[in-house]
């Protein structure tokens, strides 16, 4: 049992941290994407005109950053850091899968869900995406969505979905 407690303990750091990455992932896509660097970010909410976008730049700056912490963390004193960059990848593949490959349908998905949590998902995004502009916006989350009735409220009283309209 004892040998068992400190693989607990690290599967415990990499979730924690796969859990975390949403939240770090929320407030970068509200207050840095749709902030000052919306210039990277504004091609996410334009029809995309090729294979790749300039807000793809955003993913190698994450995977930069998890790859910086693993090699930091090559030493018993400092494994959390690996712990943690391995968490931050396995959010970042979970985010492939399920933002660019299901919602975005720019990997080898076909299928979309009708009901359901991912159905949920998706309807969110696109609820995010109906604004295109910076501002207005609702549903920040990658994984984790509200109930789109709620979201649609949202955009109803900022009045984002009218100047969506225009």
């Amino acid at each position: 049992m004892t040998s068992l407690l400190p693989w607990l303990r690290d599967a415990g750091v990499v979730l924690a941290a796969v859990v975390a990455m949403e939240a770090v992932a929320w407030l970068a896509h509200r207050y840095v994407m749709h902030g000052f660097g919306w210039r990277w970010h504004a091609s996410h909410h334009e029809p995309r005109a090729g294979r790749f976008e300039r807000n793809d730049l955003y993913a190698l700056v994450f995977a930069a950053i998890a790859i910086a912490l693993i090699a930091a963390g090559q030493t018993p004193e400092r494994r959390v850091l690996a712990l943690l960059g391995l968490g931050m990848t396995i959010y970042g593949a979970l985010y492939l899968l399920v933002h660019d490959g299901l919602v975005h349908r720019r990997l080898f998905f076909r299928w979309q869900p009708r009901s359901g949590y991912l159905r949920r998902l998706i309807d969110a995004h696109r609820l995010h995406h109906a604004v295109r502009s910076r501002e207005g916006c609702v549903a920040f989350g990658f994984l984790w969505a509200p109930r789109p009735e709620r979201l649609r409220e949202s955009l109803r009283r900022s009045g984002a979905a009218r100047r969506a309209d225009r």
